[in-house]
């Protein structure tokens, strides 16, 4: 059984459709579900980042409202910049897993790629302390990203 929090992602998902956009009002989203604003907060930062492959942007006040952007990989650029300079030197567990969350959704691994992956850079398969283990797991995703798109 979903969570609020999942049926609120779903139904934000859903909202984008195929335009990848999705624009509403935090107060009116919190009243359909019958939950406090906060949760929908709650919702947005950690279901809509930019790991995961999301812009949000919001403007309070009378009138205010939540756009929601869904970035898409169209070219190998995107993938490459994604290896150079989004995941960088060193990542936590939590922005690993976003990328390979965003990976699958959009098509580019499949599911057992993106369980392998999970696998590889979890922190109890990296049995380092921090800071070497998110290192190592920067270095581990780009390089497992390098050899899926080989193929």
């Amino acid at each position: 059984m979903a969570n609020l929090a999942d049926d609120i992602e779903q139904f934000l998902k859903l909202m984008m459709g195929d335009s990848g956009v999705a624009e509403v009002q935090r107060a009116t989203l919190a009243a359909q579900f019958g939950c406090a604003p906060s949760q929908i907060n709650y919702v947005l930062a950690t279901r809509f980042t930019s790991e995961r492959g999301y812009v949000v942007e919001s403007r309070r006040g009378g009138g205010g409202y939540i756009r929601i952007t869904r970035l898409n990989f169209e070219a190998g650029d995107a993938i490459h910049d994604l290896i150079q300079r989004q995941i960088g030197s060193h990542l936590s567990q939590d922005e690993a897993l976003g990328y390979i969350l965003r990976l699958h959704e959009q098509s580019i691994i499949d599911e057992r790629e993106a369980a392998i992956m999970q696998a590889a850079i979890h922190r109890d398969t990296i049995a380092l302390e921090l800071p070497y283990r998110d290192v190592i797991r920067a270095n581990l995703l780009k390089a497992m990203i390098l050899a899926v798109l080989r193929f």
